[in-house]
């Protein structure tokens, strides 16, 4: 086991495209360490520079507290999960599985044990003498992750290992994957472009953005907590409603649209600098939970309903109202083409409310869950 830790490090091409800028990121011993974000992040290629894959441009890169710039791939005591499998067809999964094992050339006693033992662990007893076309998609993964666990590696690099599977076998896929991840207890870091995969699997989640790392932390914290709005756009499901808002004197309630919200005290206390924001606009972040059917206290927001998915524990209600939208991904309310007249929303209320599609429904505002951004940094407005 051991730490991993990138310092100051950046990739910048040939061609000009800087890719990683200045990532500062510690991966603790044992941590399931997940990277998020959208197509295009730099995500993918930060875990190619641990893997030395790709080249540094500047900075540290150290795994056990040792520099490892210039060591080989295979002399970082690292093992890399592909997203493709990349199994042997023509090999068992016994085979497959020690096939590191068998060029290292140690004994076939010492590799038969080993396979056999990492074969318990991943729950592939059975299929040991199949061939990997006999095998389900799920079963290919774990072979995959077999044959990475034997080596018995310091460090594990995960590419989206799981974007190949259909999507029940995705979620079934990722418990155990976080599950043998435990057991093992190796360090690893987990390249996804899934939101909810990344906040249910790692102990802490890398969000990044054009290469820059935006927010590291547990994925509770980053749904509570977010550092700006790019983060609170990306984190969760349904997505959190952006909304450009005023904000009244005192900081007493903000203005959406032609509603007014009431804000307790509370509210204040949490965001303290919303005071210095009185009569100006900021973007208000409302998630889609924080507006359940209204039960005649507190706040409110009425909307005009477009349609009601019934999900069976809920009801996602997707309404309108008369305030300008802030797309998701991060934009600002500065950035023009990121702004719509129409404000399109999402709620989640419980199964029975009354609700209907084409009418107007009152919703209840939790307004401790409010989330308020600078309109011009986008970075959330707490103290």
């Amino acid at each position: 086991m051991a730490t991993v830790g990138l310092e100051q490090i950046n990739k910048l091409y040939p061609n000009g495209f800087h890719a990683v800028k200045d990532l500062d990121l510690e991966v603790r011993d044992g941590e399931f360490m997940v990277l998020v974000g959208p197509s295009g992040c730099g995500k993918t290629t930060a875990l190619r520079m641990v893997a030395g894959l790709e080249d540094i441009s500047s900075g540290t890169l150290r795994i056990g507290g040792q520099p490892v710039n210039h060591v080989t791939p295979k002399d970082r005591d690292i093992a890399m999960v592909f997203q493709n499998y990349a199994l042997y067809p023509h090999l068992s999964v016994s085979d497959n599985i020690g096939f590191a094992l068998k060029q290292r050339k140690l004994p076939k006693p010492e590799i038969a044990a080993k396979v056999q033992e990492t074969a318990e662990v991943l729950g592939l007893t059975e299929w040991l003498d199949r061939k990997p076309g006999q095998l389900s998609g799920g079963q290919r993964q774990r072979v995959a992750m077999g044959r990475a666990i034997v080596r018995e590696p310091a460090v594990f690099l995960m590419d989206e290992p799981l974007s190949n599977l259909d999507a029940k076998l995705r979620v079934q896929m990722r418990a155990e994957v976080a599950r043998i991840q435990r057991r093992i207890n190796v360090s690893t870091i987990y390249v996804t472009h899934d939101q909810v995969e990344a906040m249910t699997m790692g102990d802490r989640v890398a969000v990044m953005r054009g290469g820059v790392l935006q927010q590291c932390d547990t994925p509770q914290a980053l749904y509570d907590r977010p550092d700006n709005v790019f983060v609170a756009a990306f984190i969760g499901s349904p997505a959190m409603n952006l909304y450009e808002a005023t904000v009244g004197e005192g900081a007493q309630y903000v203005r959406l649209g032609s509603q007014e919200i009431q804000l307790p005290q509370s509210v204040g206390v949490a965001h303290s600098g919303l005071a210095a924001y009185a009569g100006q606009k900021v973007v208000l972040g409302l998630r889609p939970e924080h507006l359940p059917a209204a039960d005649g206290t507190g706040p409110t927001l009425v909307g005009d309903v477009d349609l009601v998915e019934a999900l069976g524990s809920e009801l996602v209600v997707h309404f309108t109202i008369d305030a300008r939208r802030i797309q998701a991904e991060g934009a600002t309310s500065k950035d023009t083409e990121a702004v719509t007249e129409a404000g399109e929303g999402v709620a989640r209320v419980e199964p029975k409310a009354p609700v209907k599609a084409h009418e107007r429904f009152t919703f209840g505002v939790d307004a401790d869950g409010m989330q308020f951004f600078d309109p011009g940094t986008g970075a959330a407005i707490w103290t």
